[in-house]
């Protein structure tokens, strides 16, 4: 079967030329005129997209076939060019009978050619204009075949375009802002097939973070944290500096064993019920003046502010290759509520920094099991939508996250990637074999582990892994005092 391409190359029909004036027209039409009108970076992200398009319908003009009445008067008129003077006008009459069966359009042009000539024959100039217009009639044929399909392409382009460009206006304040990398990297992750109702839910979620200013402004600080680089002043006089130490301390963290102690509060349940029998009363009372009665040992860290005298230091941006991000949330019941609008509002925020900066984003839920979205990828409003509209009620198995961040740092396309863990680290310990391998991985690659704590009263000992803490919590009393200083 002959292609509609090779159709309309054999009668000199330019489909480039067809296909820029669809383009043309596309890009003209009052729907996009306005939006571009309006969101004018969106227009530079469009543009990059011609090639691919005029490609893709270029090669859907090679790959339709062409009618078989079409394609059968095309192989006709091909024969009919080989003969000669003689032998055409002696098929003549055959050749019009074979036309009006086929329902070719040429076929009352035709007869019209060789009505004033009885006898069917034709001289030689009378041939080549009965060729020519034949011609003529299969290339107006294969320009109206063209056309159609070119005018299904364009509706349907024009179908897509304006629900990328809807998609695209609606998320651009919340992702983008007026950045144009971050606007063309938008415009490509809006390829998929979205519905209305479906993206609206990353709308609300950035209405949520513009409440929030605090998590977008923690979230362009954890962006930007590659780039500060400490500069020493010799001129100046020390400065003082307050920083928060960890010292060993029965704080009531973990349960550590048991051991001999006066500590009424952790009694075991045996000694309490040697106090209530009379005959073993003033052997409990012994045993507690010599601090012998069987307690619980809790163990764990406890904090305090040191201030110390250090040399003045500035700040100056050294621009340092700024990699991926690979954010590990927490969703286990605890983070349920407030929590989980806050985590999700950040995650669109690293979202938006990562578009700015052409990084990578990739999420990682972690309760019982770990489950993965990469934002930055074709799909990535999709993955979004995917990850928002997930729940938090599970547990925390904060081990097996750092478990998988591990791995995923260890592959090649990850080698320089920020980790972000984000939780209320209100989890058990973690394992000691664990924290050596970040510990190593710590020490012999460029990443770095960050938690963002949600709450105020996460385990010391967990945080202390990671290379930044940056605090937001979500306590009642916390959330008045950002809302009074606003």
């Amino acid at each position: 079967m002959i292609s509609l391409d090779t159709l309309s190359m054999f009668l000199a029909v330019s489909e480039n030329e067809l296909i820029e004036e669809l383009v043309i027209t596309l890009l003209a039409s009052p729907q996009l005129a306005l939006f571009f009108e309006k969101f004018p970076r969106m227009k530079n992200a469009l543009t990059r997209d011609l090639p691919g398009w005029k490609a893709g319908i270029l090669q859907q003009l090679k790959s339709t076939p062409v009618p078989e009445d079409l394609a059968a008067e095309f192989s006709r008129f091909q024969q009919s060019q080989t003969l000669s003077q003689h032998d055409f006008s002696a098929q003549l009459a055959e050749l019009l009978t074979w036309l009006e069966q086929h329902h070719s359009p040429f076929a009352e042009q035709a007869r019209n050619l060789v009505a004033h000539n009885d006898a069917l024959a034709l001289t030689n100039a009378q041939q080549t204009l009965f060729l020519q217009r034949w011609r003529l009639s299969l290339t107006l044929q294969t320009l109206t075949l063209n056309q159609q399909l070119l005018d299904q392409e364009r509706d349907k382009l024009l179908a897509e375009l304006q629900q990328r460009l809807a998609m695209s206006g609606q998320l651009a304040p919340v992702l983008a802002d007026n950045d144009e990398a971050a606007a063309g990297r938008l415009w490509d992750l809006t390829r998929s097939s979205i519905q209305r109702g479906d993206y609206q839910l990353i709308v609300q979620y950035g209405d949520f973070l513009a409440s929030q200013p605090e998590l977008l402004k923690l979230a362009e600080q954890l962006g930007r944290s590659r780039e500060a680089k400490a500069v020493l002043s010799d001129d100046a006089p020390p400065e003082t500096f307050h920083q928060l130490v960890r010292e060993p301390e029965s704080v009531p963290e973990e349960v550590n064993g048991l051991h001999q102690s006066d500590d009424i509060l952790r009694l075991l349940p045996p000694e309490l019920a040697t106090l209530g029998i009379s005959e073993l009363e003033m052997e409990f009372y012994r045993r507690l003046v010599e601090k012998r009665l069987l307690t619980y040992r809790l163990q764990g860290e406890n904090w305090r502010d040191k201030v110390t005298l250090r040399p003045v230091t500035h700040q100056h941006h050294d621009e340092q290759p700024r990699g991926p991000f690979i954010i590990c949330v927490d969703t286990s019941g605890s983070m349920g509520g407030f929590n989980e609008r806050c985590a999700k509002a950040f995650c669109l925020a690293l979202l938006k920094v990562a578009l700015t900066n052409n990084r990578r984003c990739y999420i990682m839920l972690f309760a019982h099991e770990v489950v993965g979205y990469e934002l930055t990828a074709g799909d990535g409003i999709s993955q979004a939508i995917r990850f928002l509209s997930q729940r938090f009620r599970g547990g925390t198995d904060l081990a097996a996250c750092l478990d998988a961040v591990l791995l995923k740092l260890s592959g090649p396309q990850w080698q320089d990637a920020d980790a972000v863990i984000i939780s209320d680290f209100i989890a058990q310990r973690l394992p000691d074999a664990l924290i050596k391998r970040v510990r190593n991985h710590q020490s012999q690659q460029l990443q770095r582990f960050h938690a963002v704590a949600m709450s105020d009263h996460g385990k010391p000992g967990i945080m202390r892994i990671f290379d930044h803490i940056w605090r937001f919590d979500t306590g009642l009393k916390s959330r008045l005092l950002r809302r009074w200083k606003r």
